[in-house]
């Protein structure tokens, strides 16, 4: 089906609950970012209608992490980073998808040194012939590297490079952010690790909260 019920759709999408009876359907992982029509259309005002979306799109004036895109059903995945480029009368901008102390997905506008980065999360490793390490990423990237990184670490992705450029450890001291459960939206210091339990101690302006490492990602 291309479409969804709008009623069906995930309460992380900041669309209106009454409207048109259908939203667009992304092609691949509906539970973890927006649909760039969702992004450009309800989120950036960049368009009324899904014809003015696809329009912009062919224009080529849309980047999704330093690449094209001209598929308005493709998922904005958490911390993916939206380029509009320069155009006449426009200095083009930059927008990190995040999730607000609402729960809902919204675009942070970012500076153009920012968005040549972005953070993932190492959600399990493989060993390959020759002993060579990959690891796969939350938004469904992999790379073969050499970096001593573990499960639950995060990764700084240099997308102008398509290369992985730091490991961020999950370690006592570090910044994280609530990707998921009733804490979504917030972010802190961890103060401790219980690999055991599998939980964090997250320090969060003058509180501390208790969450599960699969719930939290590590960053920069």
């Amino acid at each position: 089906m291309s479409h969804l019920k709008r009623e069906q759709s995930p309460k992380s999408w900041p669309t209106e609950r009454k409207g048109s009876a259908y939203l667009v359907r992304p092609r691949h992982n509906i539970e973890k970012g927006v649909p760039v029509l969702i992004a450009i259309r309800d989120m950036l005002h960049l368009a009324k209608d899904r014809k003015e979306v696809k329009h912009t799109l062919n224009s080529k004036q849309i980047i999704l992490n330093h690449r094209p895109i001209f598929d308005d059903k493709d998922t904005m995945q958490l911390f993916d980073i939206l380029t509009i480029l320069p155009s006449q009368g426009n200095a083009g901008k930059n927008y990190r998808l995040v999730i607000g102390k609402n729960k809902k997905f919204a675009l942070a506008e970012i500076s153009n040194a920012e968005a040549n980065h972005k953070v993932a999360k190492i959600i399990n490793k493989k060993t390959l012939k020759g002993n060579k390490i990959q690891v796969n990423l939350s938004d469904g990237r992999n790379f073969i590297s050499e970096m001593k990184c573990n499960t639950n670490d995060s990764i700084l992705i240099n997308l102008k490079d398509k290369k992985p450029e730091k490991c961020l450890p999950l370690k006592k001291g570090e910044k994280a952010f609530v990707i998921a459960g009733k804490y979504a939206g917030e972010k802190g210091v961890i103060a401790e690790v219980n690999n055991e339990n599998k939980m964090i101690k997250l320090e969060s302006g003058k509180n501390a909260i208790s969450i599960l490492i699969k719930q939290i990602m590590v960053l920069e």
